[in-house]
């Protein structure tokens, strides 16, 4: 069952453009421009794109902030504009650069004011915080005012509010930016355990593709406010020709009469070659290298997904 739902869903902007010394003129910007797409409950969907794709304006108008130009869309089974009050009761979301915690009170009477204003029952209320401290490790910080948390600390907290009333979508813009190594792993392990539940839908978007590939197994892009990729990261990798690398260490020179089945040799650096596989089987290549040449070691790299998001961007 579709919890998200958009048929050509559409927001247009009027800006002012200079049209000479002293005139301007009023022209229309499609931000998102005819988007058709449908979210079913309990998936995981990272959502991406270049700066001013319309990611954020999406994300607008599922929550209700935006009222869409045409098109319909749903959340919920609510339409986010003149249900935005009930939709609110079934949303949780995390903004990486803006809070919905009191900043000059405790966290934990944070998490009490916010029981009070979804009416959130005490035992639900207590239910949903006391996972959130176990799996987030709250419990050090619960009674420092939030303007005294580190920014991993102050995301831990934000999501732990998000998901205070139980939401049935949850969505996620940026939330791991500005953290460090360890902070990111404690938020996306959480996430991805949140997500393997299924109880609850994740929409993520982020400049990170790190958490992408963590968490999400499908991936939408668009671009100048259209669906430009809507499918696994390995159907995008395959879209556009991203191939594993086999990279060799060497004892001496790669023969140059070798011939290294279901490869291509890409560069040789000093003892060093790398190869593009071409197909899912290194096999071969490795049985063919490690007969016709002194291999001190090898390593079968992933293709990297900013490569191919970069070569999608591009196109």
């Amino acid at each position: 069952m579709s919890v998200i739902s958009m048929r050509g869903l559409r927001k247009d902007f009027t800006v002012r453009v200079r049209a000479g010394r002293f005139r301007r003129t009023k022209r229309t910007v499609a931000a998102v421009d005819g988007i058709d797409l449908s979210i079913d409950a309990g998936e995981m969907v990272g959502y991406i794109g270049p700066n001013g794709a319309g990611k954020s304006t999406t994300l607008k108008m599922l929550t209700g902030v935006l009222t869409p130009s045409a098109g319909a869309v749903s959340v919920c089974g609510l339409e986010p504009v003149p249900q935005r009050t009930r939709l609110a009761l079934r949303l949780g979301v995390v903004f990486g650069q803006r809070s919905q915690l009191w900043w000059d009170l405790p966290l934990k009477e944070s998490f009490t004011l916010l029981r009070h204003i979804y009416r959130v029952p005490a035992e639900s209320h207590a239910a949903v915080l006391r996972r959130c401290r176990s799996l987030l490790d709250l419990d050090e910080f619960l009674d420092t005012p939030v303007r005294q948390l580190s920014l991993g600390q102050r995301m831990r907290g934000e999501l732990t509010a998000a998901l205070l009333h139980s939401p049935s979508v949850l969505f996620l813009d940026e939330p791991t930016i500005g953290l460090d190594v360890t902070s990111k792993q404690a938020v996306r392990s959480f996430l991805a355990e949140l997500g393997a539940s299924g109880d609850v839908t994740l929409v993520l978007t982020t400049h990170d593709l790190a958490d992408i590939e963590r968490l999400c197994k499908r991936l939408v892009v668009i671009d100048h406010g259209r669906v430009v990729h809507d499918g696994t990261i390995e159907a995008l990798h395959a879209r556009y020709g991203s191939r594993r690398r086999l990279v060799v260490d060497l004892d001496e020179p790669l023969p140059a009469s070798l011939t290294v089945p279901g490869a291509t040799l890409v560069s040789t650096e000093g003892s060093r070659a790398s190869f593009d596989l071409l197909s899912d089987s290194a096999g071969a290549a490795v049985t063919a290298l490690m007969a016709g040449a002194r291999v001190r070691d090898l390593a079968l790299v992933e293709p990297d997904i900013e490569d191919v998001v970069a070569r999608l961007y591009a196109s």
